[in-house]
């Protein structure tokens, strides 16, 4: 697919590039990025002037529920959400139905993807064999396949000596550990945050503590076998041990959601189940501090952790509801109205945590604006005001606290392999 993108602010956190440019795309590949280019005879021609030209986001943490549960997202309606939130890779989860646990289901996801898919869907195989933290799957030939990294995610690795040898296991491969820290000996039967509010609600609260318990261990076995990547980092004090720890240079890295930076537990004051999460929203003072881990480089990577349910699952008794919320077609306007627009991220920092950050923790060659590689790609116009809607979502499910609020920055266009997928805010096909 060959494309020339003119006269919009190109940025590319990568290279430091930000500057007003022209992109020209040939066979599926950036060729040049420069002023002045020119198109070819009957060459598509893409006016950008006052939008953003930025690589296409990378999700390193969402659920697909393929193999499983088709009512509520599969690799079809997923990536095709993920896609007008201006996703051209995402990485899936493997707590399905089966868990994604051998090097088979590994390929049937890649398989599925590259028949299905509109957008570039990565595997994050299990630590596990079922998910359970008793015995290791066969990381080696899982990575073969296609596993990019390896979590139990939706469940804590308990064991520590399980943990250790997964490290030292991925470490051989130069691959990563996702790391779920909760101690599920500290949040059993919790629904919410442990604070006054919890309280006041008559719900059981699950304390802060239950996530930096594990963080700290985590960190000490990163710190003595190999790199850990923290997976939706929610708490003031795992922010701070991180950062500890990365000071100290261990190979750590971690991310946050959008949730965590732009609401609190008093969310769910009104028992709304959209905002229940694990972990849960939490305080003023977390999401404080989470907005100052990412602003400091202590948090690497924002992610959606999209987490699709059935209505059934979520208009339901709040102690009896599924944990979780989509993420896709929220995600970037929330970055760049709660963070960038707020002053606390500067736009190409911002960019960074969701482009080629996620890029180099899961070692693929995505994320970048550079001659000779993939044009995945998005136009955005950071100006646009608009209205969420989640009976507007491609994605099956609608389960999303945002619902009503009005955000500034929509995706125009997005571009996978040169390919125009988005086209002026919609699905091109």
């Amino acid at each position: 697919m060959d494309l020339l993108i003119k006269s919009g602010r190109v940025i590319d956190p990568a290279t430091s590039f930000d500057d007003k440019a022209d992109v020209l795309v040939i066979n599926g590949k950036i060729k040049a990025i420069s002023k002045k280019l020119s198109a070819a005879k009957n060459m598509p021609t893409l006016d950008a002037d006052g939008l953003l030209v930025i690589p296409g986001l990378i999700d390193m943490h969402c659920h697909l529920r393929d193999p499983g549960d088709p009512e509520e997202e599969t690799i079809v309606s997923g990536t095709r959400s993920a896609a007008l939130g201006g996703f051209t890779s995402i990485a899936c989860m493997a707590n399905t139905l089966p868990p994604i646990d051998s090097p088979a289901l590994i390929k049937y996801i890649t398989s599925k993807a590259r028949m299905e898919g509109i957008i570039n869907v990565f595997p994050i195989g299990a630590v596990s064999k079922g998910l359970k933290g008793e015995e290791l799957v066969e990381i080696g030939r899982m990575i073969q396949e296609g596993a990019v990294a390896f979590s139990d995610d939706g469940q804590p690795i308990m064991n520590s000596e399980i943990m250790r040898r997964a490290l030292e296991y991925v470490r051989q491969f130069d691959a990563t550990i996702i790391s779920h820290c909760e101690d599920l000996g500290l949040t059993k039967g919790g629904l919410m945050n442990e604070s006054y509010t919890s309280t006041v609600l008559g719900l059981k609260g699950i304390p802060s503590l239950a996530e930096e318990t594990m963080v700290a261990r985590d960190i000490m076995l990163a710190k003595e076998f190999g790199r850990l990547h923290i997976a939706h980092v929610s708490s003031k004090k795992s922010v701070e041990l991180i950062r500890g720890a990365k000071k100290e240079g261990i190979n750590i890295t971690a991310e946050t959601c959008p949730h965590y930076f732009t609401l609190t537990e008093e969310e769910v004051e009104e028992f709304n189940t959209d905002a229940k999460v694990n972990p849960p929203l939490r305080s003023e003072k977390d999401l404080e501090a989470v907005v100052k881990g990412l602003k400091d480089g202590s948090i690497d990577v924002i992610a959606t952790d999209h987490a699709p349910h059935r209505s059934e699952e979520k208009n339901i008794e709040f102690g009896a509801a599924a944990n979780g919320m989509v993420g896709f077609e929220t995600a970037l306007a929330l970055v760049l109205t709660e963070l960038v627009g707020t002053g606390f991220l500067s736009i190409i920092n911002a960019i960074e945590k969701m482009t080629v950050n996620p890029a180099k923790i899961l070692n693929i060659k995505k994320g970048v604006l550079k001659e000779g590689w993939d044009a995945d790609i998005a136009v955005i116009d950071p100006n646009a005001e608009w209205t969420v809607d989640v009976n507007k979502f491609a994605s099956k499910s609608k389960n999303s606290p945002y619902h009503g609020w009005t955000l500034k920055g929509k995706v125009l266009y997005t571009i996978v392999g040169g390919r125009i997928i988005v086209k002026d805010g919609k699905l091109a096909f």
